[in-house]
């Protein structure tokens, strides 16, 4: 619940006459927005908020049809989920913004850095892929469950996502990080609409060829171990965009920040870099 005490403001954004983005704020200093990925809501970033939080002041928000948020309609790309993303930094208050984007959240966070550049000063895109193509897709049997996971009763697809979302390390060193993630996020189901419409935007989602275009300093991380987007996407996704740094968790799966929070300040010292 750390990240939860350290709330100083809360909101909703409207970018629509009938759609309500929640967002909450913690910390204070240059305003760092987190884009969180497929179905889960603001609050599964409860791990990285409070080390992020000494340094900046970080703004979360549940994307539509998650969480607290509400849409008439979930039919989304990850263009106009980018456009829900600067809703929320108006509501906010937060003219000019780092941008932290994991999975899901990183595809959004390459539109919004490529669709609205002026309000993005670094960019960190944590265990994504660049769309198109070229990208690097996940094994068969990997696809064929994020496809079924939201006809599973909640508590049984969240176990079973376990051996795709953490590394086999991890399953054997962190079971009680892992129990501390699935009884968040059980807390927060997603609704099956919301999930199939942000599959959708995942499968649609196409920056390869606009990469070069991003001029935001940014930073790629990605755990070496990942079965839901195979690590050489950061590998592209580094060359293709001009002076990227790249960080590869060695054995570490797709949701990182519980194998190795350490994490998280390696990624706010890259954000503070800027002296924004």
């Amino acid at each position: 619940m750390a990240a939860r005490r350290l709330r100083t403001a809360s909101g909703v954004a409207t970018p629509d006459a009938f759609t309500s983005l929640r967002w909450e704020s913690a910390g204070s200093g240059p305003p760092l927005l987190l884009i969180m990925g497929l179905g889960l809501s603001g609050g599964a970033w409860w791990r990285s908020v409070p080390t992020l939080a000494k340094r900046f002041r970080v703004i979360t928000y549940d994307n539509r049809g998650t969480g607290g948020s509400t849409a008439l309609t979930y039919a989304y790309t990850t263009e106009a989920m980018a456009d829900d993303a600067v809703a929320v930094l108006d509501s906010a208050g937060a003219e000019g913004v780092h941008v932290y984007g994991m999975s899901l959240g990183g595809m959004v966070a390459q539109q919004l850095a490529l669709r609205h550049p002026n309000r993005v000063h670094r960019l960190v895109l944590g265990a994504t892929q660049p769309g198109g193509r070229r990208a690097r897709v996940a094994e068969p049997e990997v696809m064929a469950f994020f496809q079924r996971r939201s006809e599973l009763p909640s508590d049984e697809s969240a176990w079973a996502s376990v051996p795709y979302n953490y590394s086999s390390g991890a399953r054997g060193r962190h079971g009680a990080r892992i129990a501390e993630d699935i009884a968040r996020r059980l807390a927060h189901p997603f609704d099956e609409q919301a999930y199939r419409a942000q599959l959708c935007a995942s499968a649609l989602h196409n920056c390869y060829g606009r990469l070069t275009r991003i001029e935001q300093p940014t930073l790629v991380v990605h755990g070496t171990a990942d079965r839901v987007i195979p690590f050489e996407n950061a590998e592209m996704m580094a060359e293709r965009i001009p002076d990227a740094r790249l960080r590869l968790l060695r054995d570490c799966g797709h949701l990182y920040p519980t194998e190795f929070p350490r994490v998280d300040e390696a990624i706010g010292d890259f954000l503070e870099a800027s002296g924004v």
